[in-house]
C-alpha cells in the first residue's frame, strides 16, 4: 500500500473509520460488519459512519464490547452540512443535518469528537470545497479546527480530489487519513489509516500528534458499478418497506439492522446525554452572568 512499507504495516495499527451500514446507504447490518472485520481483516479500529444516523455505530460498539472483540469500534456519522459532507468520530449523540458548517464542527468538538473532511473536492458526493475548509482552518474560535483530511479513499469520490487533498494537508500541516467509505462488506479495509498503536485511543492520539498515514486500493469503474448495483437493490427494499408503512399502513418499519429494544435504549441514553449537556450549558451561562454582575456596595 502506498505511504508505508511492509514492515511499517506490520507494526502499525490499522483503522477504517468511514464505513456505511444498512441503516443508511450501506448493505450490511452492524452485526455482519463486526463479524466480517474480525474474521476477514487485520483492522484494529473501525467506525460505522452512516449518513445522518448513529444507530448502527452504537450497536456495533455495544456488540464489540459485549463479546470482548479484538476490534475497537468508534461511533461516527457522516453528516451533511450546508458546505458538504463532514465526518464526525467519537460521538456521544447524533448530529443535526443541513446546519452551517461552523455549528456542526463546534458540536463535534463539544462532544469530545474529531472533525474530519471526507473525500474533499468531490463533485459526486457533496465533497467540501477549499474555501469552506479554509474558513474553518482560519477561524479564531477554539472549537473550529480540523483534526484531519481524508486523503485516501478508494471510491470515485476519493480519487477525484486525492492529489489536491494531499497537497492541502501538507500546506495546512494537517494529518492525512485513509478510509474505505465502504458500502459493502468486501470493500471494508480497502482504504485505511496506519497509526502507532492498536486501540481507538491510540488512533486519536496519532491524529493529535500528526503521526498517521493513509493508503487505499482503488476500486475502478467496473467494481464500483457492481457495488452501486448492490446498493440499488438494498434501496429498493427500503422503498418497498416505506410504501408498506406509509401507503398500506401495515406498520412495516424500516430495517436499520439494529434490534428494536436496542434502538429504544439508545434513544433513552442519547436523551439523557443531551439533557445533561443542556444543563451544563445553562449552568455555565448562569455562572458567566453572575461573574459579570456589579458587586454590591
Amino acid at each position: 500500500m502506498p505511504g508505508v512499507t511492509a514492515s511499517d504495516e506490520r507494526r502499525l495499527g490499522q483503522a477504517d473509520m468511514h464505513i456505511h451500514s444498512m441503516a443508511s446507504d450501506g448493505t450490511a447490518s452492524a452485526f455482519r460488519i463486526l463479524d466480517y472485520v474480525e474474521r476477514r481483516t487485520n483492522l484494529d479500529v473501525i467506525a460505522i459512519a452512516d449518513h445522518e444516523r448513529t444507530e448502527a455505530a452504537v450497536e456495533c460498539q455495544r456488540l464489540a464490547r459485549e463479546r470482548g472483540s479484538r476490534v475497537d469500534v468508534v461511533v461516527g456519522e457522516e453528516v451533511t452540512t450546508r458546505s458538504g459532507h463532514l465526518l464526525g468520530l467519537f460521538l456521544e449523540a447524533r448530529l443535526k443535518r443541513n446546519q452551517r458548517l461552523e455549528i456542526t464542527v463546534a458540536e463535534i468538538h463539544e462532544q469530545g469528537g474529531l472533525a474530519i473532511v471526507p473525500h474533499p473536492f468531490s463533485t459526486f458526493t457533496k465533497g467540501m470545497r477549499k474555501h469552506a475548509i479554509m474558513r474553518i482552518h482560519n477561524s479564531q474560535d477554539p472549537l473550529l479546527y480540523w483534526d484531519a483530511l481524508e486523503g485516501y479513499n478508494p471510491s470515485t469520490a476519493g480519487r477525484y480530489g486525492r492529489n489536491a487533498t494531499i497537497r492541502l494537508a501538507h500546506q495546512l500541516s494537517l494529518p492525512l487519513v485513509g478510509n474505505s467509505d465502504g458500502h459493502t462488506l468486501d470493500t471494508i479495509g480497502d482504504g485505511r489509516t496506519h497509526f502507532p498503536g492498536t486501540t481507538a485511543e491510540d488512533y486519536r492520539r496519532a491524529i493529535a500528534e500528526g503521526t498517521t498515514s493513509g493508503s487505499c486500493i482503488d476500486w475502478g469503474f467496473l467494481r464500483e458499478a457492481r457495488i452501486y448495483g448492490r446498493q440499488v437493490r438494498k434501496q429498493a427494499r427500503d422503498v418497498t418497506r416505506w410504501g408498506r408503512r406509509h401507503i398500506l399502513r401495515d406498520g412495516t418499519p424500516r430495517d436499520l439492522g439494529v434490534p428494536w429494544e436496542q434502538l429504544e435504549l439508545q434513544a433513552a441514553r442519547e436523551a439523557e446525554y443531551l439533557a445533561g449537556r443542556s444543563h451544563s450549558d445553562d449552568t455555565a451561562v448562569a455562572a458567566t452572568r453572575c461573574g459579570r454582575e456589579e458587586p454590591s456596595p
